[in-house]
């Protein structure tokens, strides 16, 4: 017992690096000013986008069912996930300081994990309120009333919180007492086992396991709720059909974008590749902007709610 406090004593005292400096996605200047005016306008386009949808949804008697709900979360989840990391990449890429404290980089890592399991969570929850509505619409307002959907969110970021904090822990575990350069643009769990004064084997399947495990069974969930959903619809009339598959394609557009370079990435050992930070800006950056656009254009009671909302708007600013 006192070796085992010895040695944890020891490991404290070998972090000695008290900040990081992210590498970013390029060192070449004129490059980083457009990726800068590039990502502020992603940035803008992901704020007005979710807020519109989650303002439209609150708004609009007519989109209080569950799916409505669960999107209006998905909305709120989209805000806050780039909100974790893109403001401090924008400020690197102009200020050219990359400097990051050590507990600012933990704090990002937690943040980023958090809302990265939540929106996977919720993602999940969201094709099983379309299994349950395509496969069983009988029984769909008993199942997915308002206290199972709230119960269902909470869980999203119950689970989420678990994770992360699970991470975070690890990573906090780690002695770092040499080099301090993040290959990345952001603080995440693979660069920083790198840059780890001891043997990080375990620890990196451990992270491995936990953020890959996720990522993949909620996949393969999401694969068998929508096949599931595939072979109810073939039954449908024309119409019943194109509209359950208009819904279903935009969940899946969704899942592959934000799915596939998560599974990538946090599925291998624990080894980085050249490639992973052009990964990570798809389900960090792209993403969280796309969702509002993906969720809007292929569904027509958004569409009329939102053209209602901005109606009122301007009859409101003419009286």
């Amino acid at each position: 017992m006192r070796l085992e406090k010895s040695r944890q004593e020891n490991l404290a005292n070998e972090t000695t690096v008290e900040n990081f400096f992210l590498m970013g996605l390029t060192q070449n200047p004129k490059l980083q000013t457009v990726l800068f005016f590039l990502f502020l306008l992603f940035y803008l386009a992901t704020l007005f986008g979710n807020l519109l949808i989650m303002v439209t949804v609150n708004a609009d008697s007519s989109l209080q069912s569950p799916m409505y709900f669960l999107l209006s979360n998905l909305s709120f989840i989209d805000l806050c996930y780039p909100s974790a990391t893109t403001p401090k990449m924008l400020v690197d890429l102009i200020s050219r300081n990359n400097s990051i404290s050590f507990s600012g980089c933990i704090s990002q890592i937690f943040y980023f994990h958090l809302f990265a399991c939540a929106e996977i969570f919720l993602l999940t929850v969201m094709a099983f309120d379309r299994y349950i509505a395509i496969c069983n619409p009988l029984r769909y307002t008993a199942i997915m009333n308002r206290s199972v959907c709230n119960l269902l969110v909470l869980a999203c970021w119950v689970g989420g919180a678990v994770h992360s904090s699970v991470q975070t822990y690890l990573v906090m575990a780690l002695p770092f007492c040499g080099p301090n350069e993040v290959d990345h643009f952001v603080c995440d769990l693979l660069p920083l086992l790198s840059l780890a004064c001891s043997d990080t084997y375990i620890t990196g399947l451990l992270m491995v396991s936990n953020s890959g495990l996720i990522a993949l069974v909620c996949f393969l969930l999401l694969l068998v709720s929508y096949t599931s959903i595939l072979l109810t619809v073939r039954k449908r009339s024309a119409e019943g059909k194109q509209k359950a598959l208009s819904t279903c394609a935009a969940h899946l557009t969704v899942v592959t974008i934000f799915f596939g370079p998560c599974i990538f990435i946090y599925t291998r050992p624990s080894t980085t590749l050249p490639m992973d930070k052009i990964i990570s800006v798809f389900y960090a950056v792209i993403t969280p902007m796309l969702n509002p656009l993906i969720y809007t254009l292929r569904n027509a009671e958004m569409k009329t709610a939102m053209k209602k909302l901005i109606n009122w708007k301007i009859a409101i600013e003419k009286m």
